[in-house]
């Protein structure tokens, strides 16, 4: 998972401080140091983290402490304001062109997965009710213009190509194609090398002059930690771009380019993807990745994903039922809420999320197959024995771990965490106007 590393050093520094009812110099000091180091272990740049430790340091000296909090909860507290400072503040949501259709300009070196990206943006923005046209604009690269034309079939996003001619003309020609067919969103894929380039930069602001994109939008691979903040700096100096999105945040990265590009550029991250999925990629909410990197897990993206994943299902007249009497489940609902579970992404992610829980199983190889297991059990039950499990005796469990080629211990095991999940339902229905109150607050309902 991302920010692994950074996390566990940034939580054993403020171990440290726990119990202590006021910060002083020497305290906040230490406490800096190792925060220092932490920092600059994951790659994010010197200045950035000289001002970051500075602004963090005035802020806690002299602090005294709340009632409700100990002097590490008071440091994390001012620790999460600056990170999410850092990083932006608020999230940054894309602008629209008055003028159909709304054109966005990718770019950034090759192999950050900006053609990838092209096709992601293009689904999300399909979510939002828009009509996308992505435009094959890397007439370098080998089978690039074939890569998006699969990505973008993958996302029922057609695309615009003309093989090898100047992609200035191809630009122009894909908003006219547009705005004759009805799509009111150009996503523009461009050409990437291996460093920067002399060839690189005249052609993109070719394009730029040539169609007026309203944003520009920067993709980075998260993973080149300090090198990102360089090639950053470099795009936004000659094409003035207007964000960056950050690819593989779901792998193993330091987190140096998250804690650097917006400081060093002054430009937003609009961006996140999260998985190998064309469905892998969330706005990203600088409050949300603080919380993320200390620890704290980052629920709302997670409740999101639940409901998004919901909404995918649809909702047939059980489903509403069961929303009424949750204590009507049985193990039909059981499977499509493993099914849902799926829809939501890795395993390894959405535990990730959960507070407290990510960095705990940081050394544990999460197994994406835990599910299959159950799925199997309930596909071999007959639909009664689905709606109806306590008919479910020794002779017939013995003959559904036959068919899903488990054991017997295996099936009665899954009984009990239904049985236990059905328990747990019934508690919560005991506290039904403190549960409604809480989802009411979380505008879930």
């Amino acid at each position: 998972m991302a920010f692994e590393g950074l996390t566990e050093k940034l939580q054993n520094a403020f171990k440290k401080l726990t119990g202590k009812g006021k910060l002083n110099e020497q305290n906040i000091k230490d406490a800096m140091r190792e925060v220092r180091m932490a920092l600059l272990e994951a790659d994010v740049n010197y200045l950035v983290v000289k001002d970051f430790i500075k602004k963090v340091s005035e802020r806690c000296i002299g602090t005294e402490i709340l009632s409700t909090l100990n002097a590490g909860q008071q440091v994390i507290k001012i620790v999460n304001d600056e990170l999410t400072e850092l990083m932006g503040g608020s999230v940054a949501k894309l602008t629209w062109s008055p003028q159909v259709p709304t054109v966005y300009l990718l770019c950034g070196l090759q192999g950050a997965g900006k053609t990838t990206m092209a096709a992601k943006l293009a689904l999300y923005l399909t979510k939002q009710g828009k009509k996308p046209l992505l435009a094959a604009c890397d007439i370098y690269r080998p089978a690039a213009i074939k890569q998006l034309q699969i990505v973008g079939e993958q996302a029922n996003v057609p695309v615009f190509e003309k093989g090898t001619q100047d992609p200035v003309l191809t630009a122009r020609e894909a908003i006219d194609y547009a705005r004759y067919y009805g799509r009111d969103v150009l996503i523009i894929d461009t050409a990437g090398r291996l460093h920067i380039d002399e060839s690189l930069m005249p052609e993109l602001e070719r394009i730029k002059s040539a169609v007026h994109p309203q944003e520009i939008l920067l993709v980075i691979d998260s993973m080149t930690g300090q090198d990102a903040v360089n090639v950053a700096k470099t795009f936004n100096e000659k094409l003035s771009i207007d964000g960056v999105i950050l690819t593989k945040l779901d792998s193993d990265t330091r987190g140096g380019a998250a804690l650097s590009v917006r400081a060093v550029t002054g430009k937003p991250i609009k961006f996140a993807g999260t998985g190998e999925k064309l469905q892998d990629l969330e706005p990203f909410f600088p409050d949300r990745m603080a919380g993320r990197i200390l620890g704290m897990g980052d629920m709302l993206t997670l409740i999101e994903k639940a409901v998004e994943a919901s909404n995918m299902a649809g909702e047939d007249d059980r489903k509403k039922n069961l929303r009424k009497n949750p204590m009507d489940m049985d193990l039909e609902d059981f499977l499509e809420q493993m099914q849902q579970m799926k829809k939501m992404g890795p395993l390894q992610n959405v535990i990730g999320m959960l507070p407290g829980i990510g960095s705990k199983l940081k050394n544990m190889d999460i197994d994406e197959g835990a599910l299959k297991k159950p799925e199997a059990i309930i596909r071999s039950m007959t639909p009664k024995e689905r709606r109806h499990p306590e008919i479910l005796n020794a002779s017939r469990r013995k003959r559904i771990a036959a068919g899903a080629g488990v054991g017997v211990q295996d099936v009665n095991a899954l009984m009990r965490q239904f049985d236990q999940m059905k328990t747990m339902m019934k508690q919560m229905m005991g506290n039904k106007k403190a549960v409604l109150r809480t989802m009411k607050n979380m505008n879930l309902r």
